[in-house]
């Protein structure tokens, strides 16, 4: 078993900066890929980012390219989300997830594991 728990949601306006992160225990963390997801009232959960065990390879949906970044400290067990330039368009609860391949997370946007989830608010 992984256990994920997210921290770092908060009300900011747009054109803020916010920094996720993702606490990992249980199983050896750098055993597995990591990703970022995110579901916004009404809508359905999406993949947001993934990065490889290593942290050598990362993954974006279109929609955050260039203002959001990924990364992992595997020293530390813990994984980030580095938020730039913020719009009320990403206003949702962001879950953590973990999956053994960087394909179940990047391909078929699932998890073997999730996070309970964290709240970011962009107001307008």
């Amino acid at each position: 078993q992984v256990q994920l728990v997210e921290s770092g949601g908060r009300l900011v306006q747009a054109g803020g900066s916010l920094r996720l992160s993702c606490a990992a225990s249980g199983r050896t963390f750098s055993n597995y890929a990591m990703g970022w997801f995110r579901q916004a009232p009404g809508k359905e959960r999406e993949f947001v980012a993934g990065i490889s065990w290593s942290g050598g390879s990362t993954y974006y949906a279109d929609s955050v390219k260039g203002r959001l970044t990924i990364s992992r400290d595997n020293a530390k067990n813990t994984l980030y989300l580095q938020m730039n330039s913020l719009n009320p368009e990403d206003t949702a609860v962001y879950y953590c997830a973990a999956a053994r391949s960087t394909y179940t997370i990047v391909v078929r946007k699932g998890s073997d594991y999730w996070g309970q989830g964290t709240q970011v608010t962009v107001s307008s």
